[in-house]
């Protein structure tokens, strides 16, 4: 009888792995780690290249970054903690950088922030987004963390 219910428990711990890996959706590809120093190298060189021109060598963003300038548009926001980059998802900072604003603010959307597909492999922009976070201070790396784990949670839920 024992060994019955130990092989019962079994298939039912097997099955159930079975149908969570069927039903989940495919892992992000690539990621960014901030402590993973070789990946925060390679972003820092593809940060001075792509992005410091706009956002800041010290990732400090454009002057006045909160109001539209002559053109209407807004002026590239820092990426430290004065900023709003670090209240976003990693997914989201992903696709913002590849897609571009228009992404999430409709086509029509007027930026000078433009999409890096095509001109950057997603492995270049994860090392970007890993060099970025490395700059941040703890306590604003724990809350994005906070912001990103609950993101992944929430994605997770509508499998």
């Amino acid at each position: 009888m024992k060994i019955l219910i130990a092989v019962a428990v079994l298939v039912a711990v097997v099955a159930g792995v079975a149908l969570y890996t069927m039903n989940r959706k495919p892992a992000i590809a690539g990621q960014a780690d901030p402590a993973d120093s070789a990946q925060v190298a390679r972003g820092e060189a593809l940060y001075a290249d792509r992005c410091a021109l706009c956002h800041g060598a010290q990732l400090e963003g454009q002057p006045d970054w909160q109001s539209r300038n002559a053109d209407d548009r807004l002026p590239a926001p820092p990426h430290d903690e004065s900023g709003h980059s670090w209240h976003h998802p990693d997914m989201v900072l992903f696709e913002l950088t590849k897609y571009g604003p228009q992404k999430f603010a409709g086509s029509d959307y007027q930026s000078d922030m433009p999409a890096f597909e095509g001109e950057m492999s997603d492995q270049q922009i994860w090392d970007s987004i890993a060099y970025i976070m490395s700059r941040w201070l703890d306590e604003i790396a724990t809350r994005q963390q906070t912001i990103d784990d609950r993101y992944r949670a929430a994605e997770g839920a509508e499998q």
